[in-house]
Formats: C-alpha cells, structure tokens, sequence
C-alpha cells in the first residue's frame, strides 16, 4: 500500500524528529518505510544540496535557485520517490515542492506560472497523498535553529540568514496552501509537546491508510 507523505515546515520545527518517530510507528505496524529528504537525497542531489546551502553563494539569483532545487527534485522523483511507491512503500520526505510555492513564490516573489511549470516537469506531476506542515512563529523558529548551531546539532545555511520579513513571506504562503487544500494538508501547532505532535500525524495517516483499504 503505497503513500506518499511529504514534511514542511521552518528548520527547528521538529521535522527531523516527527519523520523518525512516524517512521518507527509504521515499521512497528508492517509497513515498508523509506525515508529522505530535499534538496538531496540521491548523490546528484545532495552535490546540488551543497551549492544551494553554502553560505559563501550570495550571489546566487532567485531564477537560479528554483532551477537548482527543481532539478535535485527531478532525480530524487525518478531515481527514488517513484520507484519506491511503486513498490508498495510509504516514502516520507523531509520537504517536497511545496517549499518552492513558500520559499521562491511567496518568498522570493517569484511568478507562480513558471514555479509551477517547471515543477510540474520536475515532478512529473506527482503530488503527495498527504503534506504534514510544522506551523512555528518564525522568531521562534530561528531561535530554534540557531541554538541548535551554538549546540553543534546544525549549521545555519543560505536560506537561514533571510531577512525575517522573507521568512514571513514564506509563513503565510505555507498557511495559504494549506487553506486551500485541506484534504492534503494537516497543519500542526509545533509549539506543542513532541508526543502530542507525534499522536496527532499518526491519527491523520492512519485515516489516510484507512482510506486507500478496498471497499
């Protein structure tokens, strides 16, 4: 039975733990699991991974940075995503092409047209069964990644260093999404206890699971 569930969400929103603690639950209940991430999650990916983060590449243009996310994402969705579905798992994936509408459209402002063309392409129009956004305020959100570098636990990339305006931006269009597709969208306070988080993504897969069972 095959799903595909994608995480969104501001870095320090608890991605990394919610995809680990959803993956034991559903190895736990049978299911055949497979999990990464964006940009990345193949050799050619996360060469790409490398170039958009590094925080030397200021001069990196918006128009350049969508092709470089897009094109990551199209060799994770071929060499992958859709092989692994095919095979009846579930793949959860840490970011997908939502973050392109919050983070070049809403974000860098960039025309919603073409954003959505050349996902389109790059994704060969696969879309997830269901998207599980972290909602954080975004002071709270950087707060959060930037202890976490001061710990050693991450580095701040290119993206982080934003103005908190963009990462506003990007907040609302997240919100707006979700707003206008609540059948695939569940949007999930992340100041809220890991468990709590953790019950209420499995109640909503569950339902998910449920529903892909023959009538």
């Amino acid at each position: 039975m095959s799903l595909f569930i994608t995480f969104e969400g501001p870095d320090g929103s608890g991605k990394s733990t919610q995809i680990g603690l959803l993956t034991g639950y559903l190895r736990r209940q049978g299911h055949p699991v497979y999990v990464t991430r964006e940009p990345g999650g193949t050799p050619i990916g996360d060469q790409i991974r490398q170039i958009l983060h590094d925080i030397h590449n200021t001069e990196m243009s918006a128009r350049a940075e969508i092709l470089l996310y897009s094109a990551s994402r199209a060799q994770l969705v071929e060499q992958v995503i859709l092989p692994r579905l095919a095979q009846g798992e579930i793949v959860l994936c840490d970011r997908y092409a939502d973050s392109t509408f919050a983070y070049q459209g809403y974000g860098r402002r960039l025309d919603f047209e073409a954003l959505q063309l050349i996902t389109a392409f790059a994704t060969q129009g696969l879309k997830p069964d269901l998207t599980i956004y972290l909602d954080l305020p975004v002071e709270e959100g950087l707060r959060r990644k930037e202890a976490a570098n001061r710990a050693g636990q991450g580095e701040l990339n290119r993206m982080d260093r934003l103005a908190v305006e963009f990462h506003q931006r990007v907040r609302a269009g997240y919100l707006e999404m979700a707003r206008r597709e609540p059948e695939r969208w569940l949007v999930v306070d992340a100041s809220a206890s890991v468990e709590e988080i953790h019950r209420c993504i499995c109640a909503q897969v569950e339902e998910k699971l449920r529903s892909l069972l023959p009538t």
